[in-house]
């Protein structure tokens, strides 16, 4: 038998902060206990603090354990300046 890495999508919108980290562990949790990769769409978010970027470190390192990936989808114009300000675009995978 092949077992075959599935990809989950979710999708943020507002702000992703200290605030909004703890129902994202959960949700991620969640989905990777079925799943090894995850695409995060990062279109609509207008803000991420550290406590955010961590959360997303936190799930592509579980990704990668799984043998899967952690995808960021189209991350805003605000969003993709902290990634590239904390270097950080480099360990993602972005589209």
């Amino acid at each position: 038998m092949n077992i075959i890495p599935t990809v989950s999508e979710i999708e943020l919108q507002g702000r992703f902060d200290a605030h909004e980290a703890e129902s994202f562990r959960e949700i991620v949790d969640g989905i990777l206990a079925n799943s090894a990769s995850l695409s995060v769409v990062l279109t609509a978010v207008d803000f991420v603090d550290s406590t955010a970027l961590a959360e997303l470190v936190r799930a592509m390192k579980r990704c990668r354990e799984a043998g899967g990936d952690l995808i960021l989808v189209k991350p805003s114009d605000p969003v993709r300046v902290i990634l590239e300000l904390t270097r950080l675009d480099a360990a993602f995978t972005i589209t």
